[in-house]
């Protein structure tokens, strides 16, 4: 999708548009408007949810509209299975509108709230129909690039389960086996975590399993940290529950050996979607390109790549990524008052990768260092601080996606010494 209005309306301007068509997605059916461009009276029909009569659909409405002009269709932008249905059909011109959009003139139209599928779908029609030249027009990236960006959002979301799994566990065993966090300690995402709680769930197991069992479960498992592991099994002789109310310890250890289930089954297509991301990485033209960037290791660069795309023509400048993305803030200005805040319409996941990557290049670059000092120097709270970073960080790695330059740290490090930064003081 552009986010420019410079370029979206990029839609050959020369060739008439035969309809505007606009979808309103659910769960059982479609239902679907069509305005003609010299017509004021809308067409309504409804079609069901299977990929069956949305193709016949397509191919009806390309039978009779395709030889006067282009097919200008509206949907939600969050129905990607839609979309990608419908970019199989070149005859289409896909604009994926924000339900807010929708939802404004839905207000300004009907102020008393009023909503169903059919109105809303002949919303979507009228808003492509008359302001089709400010809307951005999607142009998918090329098979590779978005299989990219699939596999780096279902990678984070991975994460994330791992990451509530974990803290899940760990409240649990806080709650009814603390013992067991010193022995782990406090790492209670890990394979490790997950056998040892599924043999010893609770401190009454642990004791009958014996001193010599658990050191053998951590020696085969390769534990680094044996000495510290001896200490605590001179412990656990002496050591007292938190309870011994059966109707605590039962179900508490029932809860962490499904949890532990879980992340278990969880951490193996964690390493697979590494295997297949690294595979799918090296084969990209532009991998070498992000992979030169400090900070962005195997994790990160993909995910900046796919940020930025292959069409070079995607955006105009830096600041429409930055704005695209959610990293620049929102101004408002009335009379004499000012205020800055965070972007909130944006794309979420394009914004945690720009704040992730610039947090993570802080201990490997030194001008972001300096900068990121610097802004907290000058009071900024911690994330503040980061997305300023992140910003700079755009405005490079733009000029670089460009031009197809690899990033070179010492020529920007002369650069910002050749125009006096400040920054470049602390260098």
């Amino acid at each position: 999708m552009n986010p420019n209005p410079k370029e979206q309306s990029s839609c050959p301007a020369q060739v008439p548009i035969s309809v505007f068509v606009g979808i309103d997605w659910a769960d059982a059916k479609h239902d679907i408007c069509l305005l003609l461009p010299d017509e004021g009276d809308a067409r309504h029909l409804q079609i069901e949810n299977t990929a069956e009569a949305l193709h016949d659909w397509v191919l009806k409405l390309i039978e009779e509209f395709g030889a006067r002009g282009n097919i200008y269709v509206a949907t939600e932008k969050a129905r990607g299975a839609l979309l990608y249905t419908l970019m199989q059909y070149p005859q289409l011109t896909l604009f994926p509108l924000n339900s807010k959009a929708t939802g404004k003139l839905r207000e300004a139209l009907r102020a008393g709230g009023a909503k169903n599928d059919r109105w809303d779908c002949r919303l979507q029609a009228e808003l492509v129909k008359h302001f089709h030249h400010l809307l951005p027009v999607w142009r998918p990236d090329d098979v590779l690039t978005r299989k990219l960006a699939a596999l780096c959002e279902g990678r984070r979301k991975a994460v994330n389960t791992r990451t509530r799994l974990g803290q899940q566990i760990k409240a649990q065993l806080k709650a009814s086996f603390p013992f067991a966090l010193e022995l782990l300690e406090g790492d209670c995402q890990s394979l490790l975590a997950a056998d040892f709680l599924s043999k010893w769930p609770d401190l009454a197991s642990l004791q009958r399993a014996g001193a010599a069992t658990i050191r053998r479960f951590f020696y085969a498992r390769n534990s680094r940290r044996m000495d510290r592991i001896e200490l605590l099994l001179v412990k656990l002789k002496t050591t007292k529950p938190l309870t011994t109310d059966e109707a605590v310890i039962i179900p508490s250890a029932l809860v962490l050996r499904t949890l532990a289930a879980q992340l278990r089954a969880l951490l193996p297509f964690l390493a697979e979607y590494d295997k297949v991301l690294r595979s799918t990485f090296d084969q990209h033209p532009d991998a070498e390109l992000f992979r030169s960037v400090p900070g962005a290791g195997e994790v990160m660069a993909p995910r900046l790549l796919t940020a930025f795309g292959t069409d070079r023509a995607r955006f105009a400048n830096a600041e429409a990524v930055s704005t695209f993305s959610g990293i620049a803030p929102v101004t408002k200005s009335s009379g004499k008052s000012l205020s800055h805040h965070l972007r909130y319409a944006c794309a979420k996941f394009l914004r945690q990768s720009f704040h992730e990557f610039a947090a993570s290049s802080i201990p490997h670059c030194a001008w972001a260092k300096a900068f990121y000092d610097s802004q907290r120097a000058r009071n900024k709270g911690h994330h503040t601080a980061v997305r300023a970073l992140a910003y700079k960080w755009i405005r490079i790695l733009y000029a670089c996606w460009k031009s197809r330059t690899p990033y070179n740290e010492s020529l920007y490090l002369q650069s910002l010494k050749n125009r006096l930064a400040p920054i470049a003081i602390c260098l």
